[in-house]
């Protein structure tokens, strides 16, 4: 079963990244394949709860656009030098390819060769040439194994058509000589005790005991085979190896984590009929047509605390949305067939899936618990937001009792790891809780920190202000703006880019409101920071 993948917003918070966990472990205990992902590294506050409850941070998506790997092209189809041209031939046919990726006993590529590579060689002046192996005779001319003393076969090729007497008169055989030959016994004898490489008897002939006792001493190679001379003529060449043909050294090659967007581009470019495909290793792993690119691999995908293309993962237009889980109010998102939508007024993601977990009859681990109680208390500021409804109280109060911990004193501890600047450069700090959003034909970003100790940031406010106005003009938003949440003080300092100020003071009616004012009872971006903003823009 193809695995789905459940994640929150670009810049993950507790909440995003708890309600992806929680909301995997549930699908999976009812028969679905699902992991939970992020989209970037998580923060303090996050790894703190991921560590108190000892989860695994989920895996990381760069982004979810679809890959080479993810195409239905000629996997595993590939040959070595030392394989029969017979090889070479009969894997082509078999896949209707005309190339195939020559590679060492690493996988590494050599080179391609072609079917053109192939008929030109056997049109060559050098047919009488034989450079392979034991096995590869033994394969192509369906031989039986008489004698075997050498693996590597190089030699030159005789065909006994003359008269008896002809071939012991004028033909001189050697330890370089490989002969083709039927029931002629007095050719037999001459060629194993003049020592030849190798001995070919047609027709399924016997050897006789003296002559089989002869080669033995000789060490002379000898194959039975049920063709007669003629088709075992014909067909010994192709068991020389790959490596006696001039093929294409030089190879544009695609990576298999390539996007496939990018291999179109190239493809349409160059317009080469092939291309063979390389993974992580560098191995070579198959062989890619433009014809191979369709878009019905997408990757099928979940979304939690979030439903806008600025807020999620690179690609997101590439894969299958089978479900999003949510408690903003409704962006960008759009989807070319129905799907589960669950979106609910209340302070949390965790407050939905916990929920979920009890419509389903789903039992509640306690480390799901934890974590889904970390998001919770994160999002509402320990229950005090004015985003916080009995619904999140209730689940609150439940899973604290399956995670076995006192909520308020978990969420204290939790909020304050979150808060700590130690180590973090200003960049850092304003992505922690980093959103940006569409306002009519503009564009803002909001950062949210809270934190117990907020004159750690207003401290440097000049140097954040600096870092704001620096940020909106290039990334061409109208305004930037940083609101320091103090969780002791149940408010938010307010930090902007130039543009932000006229917007700030009408939004909060404060004319007087500048570059580090503190507004009181605003700690909740969802509700008492962006519907203002958003509204006042619309108007301006």
């Amino acid at each position: 079963m193809e695995k789905t993948y459940i994640f929150g917003h670009r810049n993950p918070d507790t909440d995003s990244v708890t309600a992806a966990i929680a909301l995997s472990h549930l699908k999976n205990q009812l028969g679905s394949n699902t992991a939970p992902a992020i989209l970037s590294s998580i923060n303090l506050e996050t790894k703190y709860a991921i560590n108190y409850f000892n989860v695994n941070v989920p895996v990381f998506l760069n982004d979810v656009k679809i890959k080479v790997k993810d195409l239905n092209y000629t996997k595993n189809y590939s040959i070595t030098e030392a394989d029969s041209i017979n090889d070479a031939y009969f894997k082509m046919t078999k896949v209707g390819i005309s190339k195939i990726p020559v590679i060492d006993d690493k996988k590494k590529l050599l080179g391609i060769i072609t079917m053109n590579d192939i008929a030109k060689e056997q049109f060559s002046h050098n047919i009488d040439v034989i450079d392979s192996t034991y096995d590869n005779i033994l394969e192509v001319i369906n031989g039986r194994e008489l004698l075997r003393y050498d693996e590597k076969i190089q030699g030159h090729l005789t065909v006994a058509s003359y008269r008896s007497t002809t071939i012991l008169s004028t033909v001189k055989f050697d330890s370089d000589s490989i002969l083709i030959v039927g029931d002629r016994h007095s050719i037999i004898e001459y060629a194993i005790t003049s020592g030849a490489k190798l001995l070919i008897v047609t027709g399924d002939h016997q050897i006789k005991e003296q002559h089989l006792e002869m080669a033995k001493e000789r060490h002379v190679n000898i194959i039975i085979t049920p063709h007669n001379t003629l088709i075992a003529a014909r067909k010994i060449n192709l068991a020389n190896s790959v490596s006696t043909i001039p093929y294409k050294k030089e190879i544009l090659c695609v990576n298999e984590y390539e996007n496939v967007s990018d291999f179109v581009k190239l493809a349409n470019k160059t317009r080469y009929s092939y291309y063979p495909t390389l993974n992580e290793k560098e191995e070579c792993v198959g062989i890619i047509r433009i014809s191979d690119v369709n878009y019905d691999n997408k990757k099928k995908v979940i979304l939690v605390d979030h439903n806008s293309y600025e807020q999620s993962a690179i690609g997101l237009e590439e894969t299958e949305i089978l479900e999003i889980i949510d408690h903003h109010n409704i962006g960008s998102i759009g989807t070319n067939m129905p799907i589960n939508f669950r979106n609910m007024p209340v302070g949390s993601t965790n407050t939905i899936i916990y929920i979920l977990y009890k419509e389903n009859n789903i039992e509640i681990p306690k480390t799901i618990a934890g974590l889904m109680l970390s998001g919770i208390l994160s999002d509402t500021l320990i229950l005090t937001s004015p985003t916080t409804t009995m619904l999140d109280k209730d689940a609150v109060e439940t899973l604290a009792k399956i995670a076995e911990v006192d909520y308020h004193e978990y969420g204290l501890d939790m909020l304050r790891a979150g808060s700590s600047l130690k180590g973090k450069t200003k960049e850092e700090v304003l992505y922690t809780d980093y959103k940006n959003y569409p306002v009519g034909d503009e564009r803002i970003g909001l950062g949210q920190l809270s934190t117990t100790n907020p004159d750690e940031i207003l401290a440097e406010k000049e140097e954040y202000i600096e870092l704001l106005n620096n940020v909106a003009e290039g990334n061409n938003y109208y305004f930037v703006a940083l609101f320091i949440t103090d969780i002791i003080n149940n408010g938010s300092y307010v930090l902007y880019s130039n543009r932000g100020e006229d917007i700030l003071r009408k939004v909060y009616k404060n004319e007087e409101l500048t570059e580090g004012t503190f507004l009181e009872n605003v700690v909740s971006r969802k509700k008492q920071i962006l519907p203002g903003i958003m509204l006042e823009m619309g108007d301006k």
